[in-house]
This record gives structure tokens, sequence and C-alpha cells, in this order.
């Protein structure tokens, strides 16, 4: 048991409402700045203030340029069209994620090969290398599988929950292998490396290409919406170019290439400015009640606070708990249920994306570790807005629902 059951007792707060996983934070200029949008007339995908978040979001990651476009999803695909993904290609992805990090290559016509995790949750680069040397082979032009001789044409990269993968393993093994990588940073902006070849650099800044998420539960919102970004600035803009439907000429709508609807709006954007001028307190605050849960999670033994990479400053974007390490595995869905009872919104990690029925038979490499993360990861409320006394309360609630052995399978 963690502490003692009269120490938990003394610091529990009565809960009359429901401790939500993660909602939006608007204490800035957000109403101000939609206004503004919405009385100026310029509510969809023209407008200053479209500009502006691109901007303020290219100073902070310390990138040539961003694009602004409609989903973090979008992003994604983007960046895979820009890295010449075609039908028939496959795709390198981890299957610890959200489906939204691998749909896009099923845009694309490509198939995922399904990589395992390592202990950050990230795509794990020994079976990475493992794969492109032992399955796979270069031709002289390209990387491609042993099987089938398809074409292995690119890497998606997810930094989950805010962790950073291990980028340098990763990009050894890209560049020693000609494979353009794609970063996910949809659940990371604000994640940089404080050590080794990275140091000082944002998460989606280090791949060809980076994929950000504004999603309501991110870190920052705009309801919607998402971002690009590229080390080479003409990729940049050819991604913004094919977000606008590819337009070559605006007044007689010429288009020599197929294009898509993926730009940002105005409105978006407009609340994505005030969320920008938030995001350092947004990180302080992420920061200090992960500090606050380690404290009150100390010592527990049947659950521990998933830390972060060592030699980074993670954004703190979700906090995540895995549950009876070195036990059997629980009954998630039980736990969770006794949770919500409690007034505490808890979730699990996602269902392992190779089992899941679009993509049942595709291939997926030597997978151990994700299997045993997705049968234990409880992730916890995680709000801009959370107090200490709910931090203290859901630590509470947590060891007493863990208590005993009723949620064992």
């Amino acid at each position: 048991m963690c502490r003692t059951e009269t120490a938990a007792k003394s610091r529990r707060v009565e809960r009359v409402n429901m401790i939500p996983l993660s909602i939006p934070n608007f204490e800035g200029n957000e109403e101000k700045y939609a206004l503004d949008a919405v009385r100026e007339g310029w509510v969809s995908t023209g407008g200053a203030y479209i500009g502006r978040m691109e901007e303020m979001l290219a100073r902070f990651l310390n990138a040539p340029q961003t694009a602004a476009c409609q989903s973090g999803t979008a992003a994604l695909h983007l960046a895979l069209r820009e890295c010449g993904v075609e039908a028939g290609d496959l795709v390198i992805v981890p299957t610890l994620t959200f489906i939204a990090a691998v749909n896009p290559v099923r845009y694309q016509g490509a198939d995922p090969v399904f990589m395992d995790c390592d202990d950050s949750l990230c795509m794990d680069p020994v079976k990475l290398r493992a794969f492109c040397e032992e399955e796979c082979e270069w031709d002289g032009e390209c990387l491609r599988d042993k099987r089938d001789r398809r074409r292995v044409r690119a890497i998606v990269v997810v930094h989950v929950f805010g962790n950073l993968a291990d980028m340098e393993a990763i990009m050894s093994v890209a560049e020693e292998f000609g494979l353009p990588v794609i970063e996910d940073a949809t659940e990371a902006l604000g994640s940089r490396f404080t050590a080794g070849k990275y140091a000082g650099m944002q998460a989606g800044t280090i791949g060809a290409f980076g994929a950000y998420s504004f999603n309501g539960n991110k870190i920052i919102t705009t309801g919607g919406g998402g971002a690009v970004t590229a080390r080479d600035r003409k990729a940049c803009e050819h991604i913004r170019y094919l977000s606008t439907q590819a337009k070559d000429d605006e007044l007689f709508y010429i288009h020599r290439e197929i294009g898509f609807n993926y730009r940002m709006t105005n409105l978006q954007a407009a609340v994505g400015v005030a969320q920008m001028e938030m995001l350092p307190e947004f990180l302080r605050r992420k920061e200090q009640n992960y500090r606050y849960y380690r404290e009150a999670f100390a010592g527990c033994e049947t659950c521990e606070l998933l830390p972060f990479r060592p030699g980074t400053a993670p954004n703190y974007w979700f906090y995540s708990l895995l549950l009876y390490p070195g036990g059997s595995a629980p009954d998630l869905r039980g736990i969770i249920a006794a949770l919500r009872e409690r007034g505490v919104q808890t979730r699990p990690v996602w269902g392992l994306i190779h089992e899941q029925k679009p993509y049942a038979g595709m291939t997926a490499y030597r997978i151990n570790a994700a299997r045993d993360y997705a049968a234990r990861i409880l992730n916890i409320p995680c709000s801009t807005q959370l107090t200490k006394e709910e931090i203290l309360y859901v630590a509470d609630a947590v060891r007493e629902v863990l208590s005993g052995d009723r949620f064992f399978t």
C-alpha cells in the first residue's frame, strides 16, 4: 500500500463534480480574438490570424516556417504526400498510438509495418534497426522488403503522451537506410531535448517533417486544427499550397495538382494565437502537476507514475500510471468504472493498431512490450486547471480502488 490509510484520509477532499481527464483552458484572449475575427468577417480559410498563428508557432519551434491546417491527421497526410509515399509502398509506424497516426498511410494507398515500443512507449529503435537489416535489403536506390520487394518509403515516429522518442537512434537508422522521418508530435508541442545530439531542439523539428494537433484535449487547442513543419522551407510552402486546393490562379481557378481542403480557418487561428500566448504558462503548470502526482504516488506498490525520457524537457501532456508492475494484468474496465463512481475520469491507452480490424493481417514486427503496456496503462486527469487538492484526491481514489485483488483478471 502507499503511505498510510490515515494520511490518505486526512488529505481527501469531497467531490461533487467529475474531475475530467483533459479539458481545454481558455484563460487568455481567446474570446477577444475570436470576436475580432467574426467582426472582421474573416472566419474561413483566409485572414490575418492564420499567418500570425503560423509565425508564432515557427518562432516557438525555432523552425523555418509552419503550415496551419485542419487537424493533426491532415498534417500527417500532407507530410506523407510530400515524402512521396505512393500506393503499394510500406511505411513503418508504431502500434502503440492513436489510430490517426496510421490512417493517413492508407489514404496514400500504402501499407503500415507495425513496430513495437520501448519503455518510453515510443517506437523501439532496436527493433526498427533489426527490421531494416534482417527483413529488408537495399537495392541500390531504396530499401525493399525481402518478401515482396515492396519499397519501404518512410518512418512515422510518435512522441507518445509528450514523451520524446529516442531520436538519435531512430535518425541513425533512417539516415543509414535513406528513409525520411515524419515526427508525429501531435501530443508533444513544447517537448524538447536538453542533452545529446539534438539538445535544444523541439519535438517535430528533427525529422524531415513534424505534425502537430490542436484538438480539444491537447496542450493548446484551436477546437480542431493542426500544423506541419518541415526542415525544407520549400516543402512547407508546397504543403501549404496543397492544403488550399492547390490553386495556381485564384482568380480563374487553375489547378496543376490534386489539392485538399486542409487549411486552418481564421476563426480557429484566432483561438490558437491566444493559446500560443498561454503556452509557456501551460507548460509550467503541466510540469508542476506532474511533480505533485509523483510525490502523491511515491512508494506505491500497486501502480507507478511513468517517467519521461532523461535528457529531455517534456511537455508532460498526459500522466500515465503503470498498474501492478510485475503482477497480473488488471481489469482496466472495472478500474475505470470504479474511479468514475468516485468522480475521477480516466482512460486506458489505445487498442494496439495492428490488432484493429482495418489492419488485420498487415505486418507487425515482434510486438511484445506494447501488449504489456496496453494492458496496464491508465491515464489520469491532466488538465492545466487541476488544483493540488484535486491531484491528491485522484491519487487517493486510485490507491483505494487498487487496494485488494478484485481487479486482477
